[in-house]
This record gives structure tokens, sequence and C-alpha cells, in this order.
């Protein structure tokens, strides 16, 4: 008999068949973050001789969260669940849940947990998700190693993931292999066009650095969406972090705190 397969869908923008049937997205799927991170957290405990499989040192890290100023419980209840030794390097899992980003390679880094924790605290201000309960349909520009991605499928009714660098979709695909989501989709493109198949977007956020938020991203946003992305300060050369607001009248900006991310690019490779 055939195994199984690992229900996470697979996709690739510029003509190629997915292999994707539809993602439900039924109401009583959106309501539900806290308890799918619940059952997550419950199944992800398998001892690695590491030390790091336990949800107390999770839990740590989620506290320092707190005691910072982080204060959306989905968000901290999502990345007390999602194992992030299990994201990074072998040589660099005892620094896993430092609040430090680390490198996955081909010059690309997985995020600081403040400023993942940060950047979906803000994305749960918005209007869709306060009317939801969660994040809704959610497209994510940088996929990396696949943690924030993790992170998001327990926060949203529907996870769209793209990443441009073929050995890091690869990487991801495998990281997230033991989530077993349904409602999470990896597309290998170019992160910049957005992915007009699945859109609106109630949430867009971006793990890479740009100079102004591409046009298909805005017209991808739905309306009462919101968007986060680093992007230059109009004050001076470095990050901020964008917020963006799409109404019926149009779009809004606020820019918050300083950061730092890889730049955005165009293209696969």
């Amino acid at each position: 008999m055939r195994a199984r397969r690992f229900p996470l869908v697979l996709d690739r923008v510029g003509g190629v068949t997915t292999t994707a049937k539809g993602v439900p997205r039924s109401a009583q799927q959106a309501r539900r973050p806290l308890r799918d991170a619940a059952e997550y957290a419950t199944r992800e405990q398998s001892p690695l001789g590491l030390g790091l499989d336990s949800q107390v040192v999770r839990a740590r890290m989620v506290e320092r969260l707190r005691s910072d100023g982080a204060v959306c419980e989905p968000v901290l209840v999502a990345l007390a669940a999602v194992p992030r030794h299990r994201f990074v390097d072998s040589a660099l899992v005892a620094q896993a849940y430092e609040d430090t980003a680390l490198p996955i390679g081909l010059g690309q880094t997985i995020s600081k947990p403040s400023v993942v924790a940060r950047m979906l605290e803000l994305l749960f201000e918005g209007r869709a998700a306060a009317v939801r309960g969660s994040l809704g349909r959610v497209l994510e520009i940088g996929t990396g190693c696949g943690y924030q991605a993790a992170v998001l499928s327990l926060l949203a009714q529907q996870v769209i993931s793209l990443e441009r660098l073929r050995p890091l979709y690869d990487r991801a695909r495998d990281n997230l292999a033991a989530l077993r989501r349904d409602n999470l989709r990896l597309v290998y493109g170019d992160g910049r066009l957005g992915h007009a198949p699945n859109a609106p977007y109630d949430a867009i956020i971006c793990a890479a650095g740009g100079d102004d938020v591409p046009a298909a991203w805005l017209e991808q946003l739905a309306i009462g969406g919101r968007l986060v992305a680093p992007m230059r300060s109009d004050f001076d050369a470095g990050q901020v972090l964008l917020v963006v607001d799409r109404s019926v009248d149009g779009w809004s900006r606020q820019c918050h705190e300083a950061v730092q991310f890889v730049p955005l690019r165009s293209g696969i490779a």
C-alpha cells in the first residue's frame, strides 16, 4: 500500500500544475488558533537528548517576550507551541531560544523571536483579525526555513508562503513535514509578485526589507486587511516596520520601530 503523503500543499508559480486541493476555510477553522496550538504542542514532544523539546523551554522564551512587552495572547501561545530548534542548523540549536537572528544559509536568517512576535502582533491589531478572531487568509513573503510559516499556520485560516530560493523552499518543505497542517501551502516563486491566484489576503507579512511596498501586494490585500513589512525609512537609510491598512477609500500607512532584515529581491534562484 502506498504511504499516505504529508498533506502540506506544495506549489510553484509560472504555469506548473499544482498538486493542491481546495483548503477548507470554515468559520470554525478561522477561530481555533489557540486550540490548534495546544494540540500541536502536545504532539511535538519526542525527546532528542538536547533538552530543547520540552514545552518548558519554549515557555521560558515566551515569558521573556512577555516581560519585554509582547501582549498578543494568540501569538504567544503559537510561539510556545512551535519548536524553533527544529528550524535551525544543528550547530546552532543551543541558541534556538535566544532572542537572536540565526543564519539559515544563502545569506538568509531566521528572524529573532521578538521580531516575529511583534510583526504578528501588528497583524492581529488589524481590522480583519479583530473581526475574525484569527488572521484569516495570509500571504507570507519569504518562507526561509519555514519557522514563521509554522507559527502562522496556528493563527490563520489559510497560509500561502512564497520562497524565491529553491534550496530554502526545499528545506522549509522538509522542516514543515512534521507539522501536518492542511491550511499551509508553500509556493516557489518571486515574492515581489505576490500570489494572485489566492488573493485577496486578509494579512500580508514580509520577511525581507525593500525600498517600498510592491504594487502587487497592495492590490492583493483585501479591503479591511493589513500588511506588515520592513521597508526603508523616509527619514534615514535604515528600515522600519511599515504597516499598511486597506479600506474602501484606499491605503493608509504607519511606521513603527526600526528593524534590520535581509534585502527583498526579485526573481527565483
